[in-house]
């Protein structure tokens, strides 16, 4: 299945990638290897996570505290929010209508 980012996702991938690159040099490759990671999961097994909502789900990162938060829908997986799951936890919950629109 093909993956699309809504672009305030993406801009949330690359905010946090310059955050833990600043932080640490190298951290914020640490950073995106995860993410792909997250994402590799996420295309081979979309259904695996409990859905927040109708074809909504999160998956977690395993080293940082983030999640990807995605929407299954009939040939592609939208990419909502790239989240941090300790500030704002529902802050990409208006997304989901938007991107349905």
């Amino acid at each position: 299945m093909k993956i699309r980012f809504l672009e305030i996702a993406q801009i949330e991938l690359d905010e946090a990638i310059e955050y833990y690159n600043l932080k640490s040099p190298g951290l914020g490759y640490k950073f995106l290897l995860e993410a792909l990671n997250t994402l590799d999961r996420i295309q081979r097994f979309p259904y695996a996570w409990h859905p927040f909502d109708k074809d909504v789900r999160r998956c977690q990162f395993h080293r940082f505290p983030y999640g990807i938060i995605y929407q299954i829908l009939e040939d592609e997986l939208l990419i909502i929010a790239i989240a941090h799951l300790h500030r704002k936890p529902d802050h990409w919950k208006d997304r989901v209508k938007r991107s349905q629109e």
